[in-house]
This record gives C-alpha cells, sequence and structure tokens, in this order.
C-alpha cells in the first residue's frame, strides 16, 4: 500500500508538471488536433478537382458531349482551351495543367460509322501517382461514354459487363482509410514525446537527484513516469478516434474493447521506448533528437501511407519490429471490418510482447544510469 501510494504522488507530480505550464499544454493538445484537421483533410488519395485543358479539334456534338463529361466530373476541372500542339506542352510544362484531353479532327466521322475513334490524354508524370489516378478516371469517364454512346445508338453492346463492388469502404473514400491510421500516428507522436521528455526534463531542472533521494524505488519511478504517458497516449486517441467518427464520418462497426485492449499494448510498447530514449538522454534537446530518430522510420515502415507488401523483402521483416504496424491493422479492423479481439489475436501478442520486451530494456537502462 505504501508503495502504491508513493507511486500515486509521483504520477499526480508528473501530470501536474505536464499540465501546469501553458507551453507544455499546447503541446499535448494543440498539434495533434492541428495534424487530424490536416491529415483528413489534405491527406487523401482521392483526385478532386485536378485542373485539365481541352484541346478539341472536331468541334462536334459527340465530341462536345464527351468534353462536357470531363467539365461535369468531380474529379476534373477545365483551366484552359487549346489551339495547337504547341499549347499542350506549354500547359503541362507550366503546370497549368495535370491533364490535357485532346480529340481529333476525325472524332465525330469514326464514331458516327462505327468504328474506334482515338482520343488522346496527355498527363503531367512528374508525380507519378497522381498521373495514375487522372488516368483512372479519365478511363472511367470514357467507359460510361462508350456505354451511353452504344446504347443510345444502337452500337453492339458488350457480351460481359464487369460489375466492381468495393468492401468494408463501398464508396472508396481514401478518408476512411487515412484518419483511422491518424489514431496510431497522432498516438505514437504524443506518448513517444512525453515520456522521452519526463526523465531528460528531470534532469535539467536539477529536480532528478532530489527524486532520488526520496523513499521511491527505482521501479517506482519507473512506473511513475509511464503511468501518466498511459494515461495521455489513452486520452488522446480517445479523442481523435471520437472525431474521427462524430466529424469526418468514418464508420466504427468493430468492438471497442478490442479497439481498446490493442491501444494499452500499442502505448506501453512506445512509452517503452520513449523511456528508454529518456534514460540516455542528458538534455530534452536529446531526448527530442533521440525520439524523432525512431519516430521517423516507425511512420515510413508501419504501413500508414505506403503498403508494406509493396517494400523489399528484408524490409518487409524489419517492419515486424514495429508496433505500429500491428496497431494499424488492429484500428483499421476495428473501425471498418468491424473486427474483434479473436480476429486480432494476431497483431495483440506481438505488440505485448514489444511492450514487454521495450519496458524491461528501458527499465535496465534506467537502473544502469542511477548507479
Amino acid at each position: 500500500m505504501a508503495a502504491l501510494l508513493r507511486i500515486w504522488g509521483l504520477v499526480v507530480k508528473e501530470l501536474v508538471s505536464l499540465l501546469k505550464e501553458p507551453r507544455t499544454r499546447f503541446v499535448i493538445v494543440g498539434p495533434p488536433i492541428i495534424q487530424l484537421m490536416v491529415f483528413g483533410y489534405a491527406g487523401t488519395f482521392d483526385l478532386s478537382h485536378a485542373p485539365f485543358a481541352l484541346y478539341n479539334e472536331d468541334r462536334s456534338a459527340p465530341s462536345r458531349e464527351l468534353a462536357a463529361r470531363f467539365e461535369g466530373s468531380p474529379a476534373f476541372a477545365e483551366v484552359a482551351r487549346l489551339g495547337n500542339d504547341a499549347e499542350m506542352a506549354r500547359v503541362l510544362s507550366e503546370r497549368r495543367a495535370l491533364m490535357v484531353l485532346h480529340i481529333g479532327r476525325t472524332f465525330s466521322r469514326d464514331i458516327l460509322r462505327g468504328r474506334s475513334a482515338t482520343v488522346q490524354v496527355v498527363v503531367d508524370g512528374r508525380n507519378s501517382n497522381t498521373a495514375l489516378l487522372a488516368l483512372g478516371y479519365a478511363g472511367a469517364i470514357m467507359t460510361d461514354f462508350n456505354q451511353q454512346w452504344t446504347g443510345d445508338h444502337g452500337g453492339p453492346r458488350a457480351p460481359a459487363v464487369l460489375q466492381m463492388r468495393a468492401r468494408y469502404n463501398p464508396n472508396l473514400e481514401s478518408r476512411w482509410f487515412i484518419v483511422p491510421g491518424i489514431v496510431a500516428l497522432l498516438t505514437m507522436v504524443v506518448t513517444l514525446v512525453v515520456t522521452a521528455l519526463s526523465v531528460a526534463r528531470e534532469r535539467e531542472l536539477g529536480t532528478f537527484d532530489q527524486l532520488l533521494v526520496t523513499p521511491l524505488r527505482p521501479a517506482e519511478i519507473l512506473l511513475g513516469k509511464m503511468v501518466p504517458g498511459l494515461v495521455i497516449g489513452f486520452v488522446e486517441a480517445s479523442f481523435i478516434s471520437a472525431m474521427a467518427v462524430v466529424w469526418f464520418q468514418v464508420p466504427l462497426v468493430g468492438s471497442l474493447g478490442a479497439l481498446a485492449l490493442g491501444l494499452v499494448l500499442y502505448t506501453l510498447s512506445v512509452i517503452g521506448v520513449g523511456l528508454a530514449v529518456s534514460s540516455l538522454a542528458v538534455t530534452q534537446q536529446q531526448a527530442l533528437l533521440g525520439a524523432f530518430l525512431f519516430l521517423v522510420p516507425a511512420i515510413t515502415l508501419s504501413g500508414f501511407a505506403t503498403p508494406i507488401t509493396n517494400m523489399p523483402w528484408l524490409v518487409q521483416e524489419l517492419t515486424l519490429l514495429n508496433p505500429m504496424r500491428y496497431f494499424l491493422l488492429v484500428v483499421r479492423g476495428v473501425f471498418l471490418e468491424g473486427a474483434g479481439v479473436a480476429v486480432l489475436l494476431p497483431q495483440f501478442w506481438p505488440m505485448a510482447v514489444m511492450a514487454l520486451a521495450t519496458l524491461a530494456g528501458a527499465a535496465w537502462m534506467f537502473r544502469r544510469r542511477l548507479y
């Protein structure tokens, strides 16, 4: 009981020291909200109002109908009408348009005679991902135009029609994929920074030696440093999850218990890394640098933005040591797939092992620095 009271006193002291200073409160509350809004609205794989230029040499009713489909699509926005081939290169070189839609002068003659009519789409390939998205949207518009034209003008119909359907995300909204991932991203950032600064701040302020002369044992000090990070990380993740559901309208169809269990294991594994960094650092600046030294590779190798399966084999093996990799599967599985504890067990036990390993390593380094 006495040990619990001592630990509780240290936990309260840590929380008070974190929350009493306005700058620290802003670091904990402000940046996560700002990043949530930035990632939620700006971080998207969808194409919206991409600028395109129209070069219509035919100017017939069929060509105008095709051009109108591009102009009316929410994926594209017309910014220029061109009159010759030289303007095509210029508008792309100057980045005034992402794409040029070139309808040749024989388009209507060919299509009215039942022959294949060629339409050229020229994209700016300097951003290959955006270019591929633009080509995909343009292909979908062309397919829709072909089906409508053959139906209205009695042309031959295709023997088979492909019907596409997406599970878990029927409208293929990239926000449904990105926003749950932000729960993992911001939880790691906040928890890692808070715990990495905890011991380093005591050393820099000169209060760490005062802490050592108290009746607190090293294990109790470490536990007292760990609990505030767990509380802050859990509250932060809960707030972001609520924002994802209420503000961004991302469905949460799975088990809240599974999400909470995964969050605790994930936060503990991150806290272990943060405390290890804090134990090694002498100043807060060193602690921040150490935290970001871990943070950047962890985010890159987590599958947050790029699929792990696209990475080289050796890099894929390295991702197995990254707790964020597993929690991303947990949070996206709970939000979109309706996953429960039984389904997510293969993700839980690696995070539990990592939590034990990182906390044990942090405790060992902490004792080593004391003596």
